[in-house]
């Protein structure tokens, strides 16, 4: 059995959740460790108890640095009772430091995956501080046999022309966890409201982008009511002044709290009409080039996805002949794509999603077994020091090479 050190930035992301469920579904035996950026319950995973290496917080990368360098120092005793690992995979740039530190801990010879799902604006900079974060990505990625990451837009616009990271890419997309006996009933084929009922809008996940939840309450006040924005996940509350009472003050705007991720994906987007797959939480660098887990969680559940003009979601919708695209980041461009709206173009853009093969979203049993199967690989290689060469894959192709 492939035994894997997993380092995660955030024990209390539902992400780093659902990859352990992945890599325990696949057959390894993982052992997972990182810091606490807050409580969450609906993180905890059955018979996986992590390795807390202490806290830290959203939004503040010094005190992060500082974090990271006391459980490099700690890390020995830390990891004292873990067994020799087979693989590390290192979640973000700060992981990538304990996964060097780690790897000397067990003897220098464990081969690191680098696990890069969002690329920090702080990267970008081209003054002294991002030269300094590139250099030192570079540095602590050098042995590095891997990266994952889950667009490809990550890799077209900053991997190549920007990192020093040369691990051959690996594109593992956000597809919804459906595991045997884990997933929910999948939710009723989306229908129009009732009569006098709204139209509801859904924003799940990481809710982190001022824009968006300004851009939804105006939308929503300027329809009076014909639409309804429901907002479930965890607020990255560092980014808003006021996130909750905003949201009590909005007249047809509500919050409803953490979800299960993927246990509890049927109940909450069977309850909405529409996904907001928008972000411009890092406008024109990140947010443009992200594929986030809400498209696929809603399109896995027949709810047509909202994305913006000139992103990587809007150039995947397009191939598949899918969805709805903002052509300005504005109520008057929400208002044209939706306010005319009609029962009849609401079931056409619904059936166009049915038609898609359900590969394009769903992450199962057979896949996760595949990746480990991939990784269980990489310790085969290292060992006869034989290089990884990344095979052709398609553009969108899930666990491929690019």
């Amino acid at each position: 059995m492939l035994q894997i050190l997993y380092l995660a930035q955030d024990l209390a992301d539902p992400a780093v959740r659902r990859r352990t469920l992945t890599l325990v579904t696949g057959g390894a035996r993982v052992t997972l460790a990182g810091f606490r950026r807050g409580a969450n319950p609906l993180a905890a995973i059955d018979r996986v108890e992590p390795i807390e290496l202490g806290t830290t917080a959203d939004g503040r990368f010094g005190q992060r640095i500082g974090a990271v360098v006391r459980a490099c120092m700690s890390l020995k005793s830390r990891l004292a009772h873990v067994p020799k690992p087979d693989l590390i995979i290192a979640r973000n740039l700060e992981m990538l430091a304990l996964a060097r530190r780690a790897v000397a801990v067990f003897g220098g010879t464990v081969p690191i995956v680098y696990e890069c799902l969002d690329i920090h604006r702080l990267m970008l900079r081209q003054d002294m501080v991002g030269r300094t974060l590139r250099a030192a990505e570079g540095q602590l990625g050098k042995d590095v046999r891997l990266l994952i990451t889950s667009s490809p837009a990550f890799v077209e616009h900053y991997f190549r022309p920007i990192s020093s990271i040369g691990a051959p890419p690996m594109l593992l997309e956000n597809k919804v966890l459906e595991l045997d006996g884990i997933s929910e009933p999948k939710a009723a084929p989306p229908a129009c409201p009732a009569p006098g009922a709204p139209w509801k809008i859904g924003w799940f996940g990481a809710l982190r982008c001022r824009r968006s939840l300004a851009l939804l309450a105006e939308f929503s006040r300027r329809m009076n009511g014909r639409f309804e924005v429901v907002l479930r996940g965890r607020p990255a509350y560092s980014e808003f002044e006021d996130f909750d009472g905003f949201v009590t003050n909005e007249p047809f705007m509500r919050f409803e709290g953490a979800y299960r991720n993927p246990e509890d994906l049927a109940d909450i987007y069977g309850e909405v009409h529409f996904t907001w797959a928008i972000d411009f939480f890092e406008e024109g660098q990140n947010s443009a080039w992200l594929l986030p887990n809400r498209l696929y969680e809603g399109c896995r559940h027949g709810r047509v996805p909202i994305s913006m003009k000139g992103t990587e979601t809007a150039r995947f919708l397009s191939v598949r002949g899918i969805g709805l695209v903002l052509e300005e980041a504005d109520a008057d461009s929400l208002d044209t794509v939706l306010g005319s709206l009609s029962p009849q173009s609401y079931a056409d853009a619904a059936e166009r999603i049915s038609r898609c093969n359900p590969g394009s979203w769903i992450f199962s049993r057979a896949d996760c077994e595949a990746l480990v199967r991939q990784l269980a690989a990489l310790t085969v290689e290292t060992r006869q020091h034989v290089p990884i060469v990344a095979t052709a894959g398609a553009r969108h192709n899930e666990g491929g090479f690019l």
